[in-house]
């Protein structure tokens, strides 16, 4: 939510993937524009690696898992496969070595899709490979919807509440 508290809130994670939906619209309408331009072979190999590389290891490890719990590997693996860093980078490479085309914009397309439609982000090492509800986050966004509630005003700022307590200001 800010730099200090690195977490989302239900809005802004909303807005956020508002954002990327709109990068996601844009490669929607660039690919249809440019459909018969498109070398689609390059396009779907681009947009599959993303996936075969980055999410399908380490999806099969987490659901073989017994605990759930795998190795950090497949997170690195995730993140270096979804990351615009690394993909612009890729788009920098192809680009130098083949030249510009249309089949590049599968990486925007996935990525874009992937976290403005489905909500993908990096994936962080403490948390499960896939989605599960987390009962400290409900606790942080119950206590912010309260203190939020029944005014138009911004709440005042929080001294910081004890280590390893949740909830609101001593």
């Amino acid at each position: 939510m800010d730099q200090k508290n690195p977490y989302e809130s239900p809005l802004t994670f909303r807005l956020h993937r508002a954002e990327y939906l709109v990068g996601f619209a844009i490669s929607i309408v660039l690919i249809l524009v440019h459909f018969d331009e498109i070398r689609w072979i390059p396009f779907i190999v681009l947009f599959a690696v993303i996936d075969l590389v980055g999410y399908i290891p380490g999806a099969i490890a987490f659901r073989r898992s017994p605990d759930g719990r795998i190795s950090k590997v497949y997170y690195v693996l995730y993140n270096t496969m979804h990351s615009l860093i690394i993909l612009t980078a890729l788009v920098g490479l192809w680009l130098w070595l083949i030249g510009p085309e249309w089949a590049l914009l599968a990486i925007p397309f996935h990525v874009f899709g992937d976290r403005g439609v489905f909500g993908n982000f990096l994936k962080p090492f403490g948390r499960p490979f896939e989605p599960v509800p987390n009962a400290a986050y409900d606790r942080i966004v119950a206590v912010l919807r309260a203190r939020s509630a029944g005014t138009s005003r911004v709440p005042a700022p929080e001294e910081p509440a004890p280590v390893g307590s949740v909830g609101a200001a001593r």
